[in-house]
């Protein structure tokens, strides 16, 4: 039987409640409904055991992990299945990069860190990415701050046969798949793009830091995108009542045979922690996988699963 992956995980919001109730899920189920791969060298989508947590908010600290998911601000959907304790509780996270000793020694055990916290905060996610090199743990930054695309970061992660992969994931299908996906179409059937935009709203946490701290994440759309001046994203938009659910709007305007024009509106509304959680469980894997292999640095097979894989712009 294989060794299942033994994961920590950074953040203990609405992501990593997806994530956790959907590995109950599944283990109960058997359902492959939403599972873009069921095995990835040979570890399953419940071949995952969360074994750390880190967070900052005092409520979610000492509480155990399947408790803490479930506080606010947190407010991904209860999924229908049974959620035994975790016998993990929440851990008080870094504040500073004096803290990366006592996060690497809380890592004892744990193969992969899986970085989920908000994005914005560059410094904090390269100490945590300092404490898994120290540790010995593969990284995974899910974040649209710069850690997989620093050169140096990378190099010694490599040669010390560490997995780090980044950054920022492309949600399972979220607006900048669909984007890219519709800005090929027009491509590939010789059609000639005039201008495009998306907006995005949003009701969790992450939305509302995003709103705030908007460069970062702007950057990484648009590495996504691999957009010229034709194509722009409006800044996000933090809307309460929609909760975990995002809202996208994307317009496409086009010239055809004749320079005729071709207008295209779509909406796209989705989950936003799910979109996560459905890339994540890929990531973990491959992450998983490649440390076990002693392959260190860089995946090949995660970049389709990043916005901003190692190479793209800052």
């Amino acid at each position: 039987m294989i060794e299942r992956v033994r994961v920590a995980v950074v953040g203990v919001g609405n992501n990593t409640s997806a994530l956790v109730q959907g590995l109950a899920l599944y283990r109960q189920s058997g359902s492959l409904v939403g599972i873009r791969r069921p095995i990835i060298d040979g570890l399953g989508v419940g071949d995952i055991d969360i074994v750390a947590a880190f967070a900052t908010s005092k409520e979610k600290i000492g509480r155990d992990l399947t408790e803490a998911i479930f506080l606010a601000p947190n407010n991904f959907p209860r999924l229908n299945c049974d959620l035994p304790r975790a016998g993990v509780p929440v851990t008080k996270g870094l504040v500073d990069a004096s803290e990366v000793q006592r996060v690497a020694a809380a890592l004892a055990g744990a193969e992969v860190l899986l970085y989920s916290a908000p994005s914005g905060r560059p410094e904090t996610a390269r100490a945590y990415a300092a404490a898994a090199h120290k540790a010995g743990v593969a990284f995974i930054n899910t974040t649209a701050d710069p850690v997989a695309r620093d050169p140096q970061l990378m190099d010694s992660f490599e040669a010390a046969g560490l997995p780090l992969l980044g950054d920022d994931l492309a949600s399972q299908f979220g607006t900048s798949v669909l984007h890219n996906a519709l800005l090929r179409l027009l491509e590939e059937r010789g059609l000639t793009l005039v201008s495009s935009y998306q907006v995005n709203l949003g009701g969790t946490e992450d939305f509302r830091n995003l709103v705030e701290n908007p460069d970062t994440k702007k950057r990484s759309k648009l590495n996504a995108l691999s957009a010229d001046d034709k194509v722009q994203v409006a800044p996000l938009g933090y809307l309460s009542q929609l909760k975990s659910q995002k809202v996208a709007h994307l317009n496409l305007e086009a010239q055809g045979w004749g320079e005729t024009s071709v207008s295209l509106d779509v909406k796209l509304k989705v989950h936003d922690p799910s979109g996560a959680a459905g890339v994540n469980i890929d990531l973990i894997r491959i992450a998983a996988s490649a440390l076990r292999n002693g392959r260190g640095g860089h995946s090949a097979e995660a970049t389709s699963l990043l916005k901003s894989p190692p190479g793209t712009a800052i």
